[in-house]
């Protein structure tokens, strides 16, 4: 007689928070963590498409619930946080998925735009990572796993004329990650970092005509990656046994070089 396969979802009892979670990246990670059978808590300032998405997961046989966050708040961050304690409990998997992408050359020197990316990009994270690290860190010494998930880019590492200011943000993110590592693996903590290439998302509806057309060019020559993609390589670092730490992936489309 065949034994019964064993059911249970790789993520099963695990209690997630992402943001960015409205559409995108954010989106897919957060249906993917769900459909794995964590419990998520879905961040963003579009409280709208939180809905939708959430009942879409509900609907799916999963558990998850919109809060309405704009990580460039620290009010609106401290907020959410009290939210998802009462609603969630100790969170022990934080994915920070929101993120800017905007075209904005030193030269005309376009001030606002610099410091949407870093607020978003950088020190968004930071407010998460520092609202969350607590509840990491006891996590992990329960003996559960815990992980700090970061959205970087490829970016990061190769130069794109025009994007400097974001490149700087994904760069020092991805530096983030490292140091943060360094801090928390000596407290079971894993620290991982993602570096996607080109990818379809909604980053490239913050540009201006003549850049989405660029970036459509750029989709015709490379076949991009999808959200989903991202997700699917997240999934599997997380579910690993927790002494095991996927630390820095860079995902790129097979024609990306």
């Amino acid at each position: 007689m065949l034994q019964q396969q064993n059911r249970t979802l790789p993520l099963t009892g695990r209690n997630a928070v992402v943001t960015g979670a409205a559409s995108g990246i954010g989106e897919a990670i957060a249906e993917r963590l769900a459909a794995d059978g964590a419990s998520v808590a879905l961040l963003s300032r579009r409280t709208d498409r939180l809905d939708d998405l959430a009942t879409r997961i509900t609907a799916a046989g999963g558990t998850a619930f919109g809060v309405g966050v704009d990580v460039t708040s620290q009010d609106s961050v401290d907020r959410g946080v009290e939210m998802i304690a009462e609603r969630l409990g100790r969170v022990d998997l934080v994915v920070n998925a929101a993120g800017v992408m905007l075209a904005a050359p030193i030269q005309e020197i376009r001030a606002n735009d610099w410091s949407r990316m870093i607020d978003t990009n950088l020190t968004g994270a930071l407010r998460l990572i520092g609202a969350f690290t607590p509840d990491l860190i006891a996590a992990a010494a329960e003996g559960r796993t815990a992980d700090l998930v970061n959205i970087s880019s490829i970016g990061s590492h190769l130069v794109f004329p025009g994007y400097a200011v974001y490149g700087a943000t994904k760069a020092a993110l991805t530096q983030l990650s490292n140091a943060l590592r360094a801090d928390l693996s000596p407290l079971d903590v894993r620290v991982t970092n993602i570096e996607p290439g080109l990818t379809e998302s909604e980053l490239g509806s913050h540009l201006l005509p003549e850049q989405q057309e660029l970036l459509a060019g750029m989709f015709e020559t490379i076949s991009p990656l999808t959200s989903a993609d991202i997700a699917d390589v997240l999934a599997f670092a997380v579910s690993r046994r927790r002494e095991l730490n996927l630390r820095n992936i860079i995902t790129l489309p097979t024609r990306q070089a």
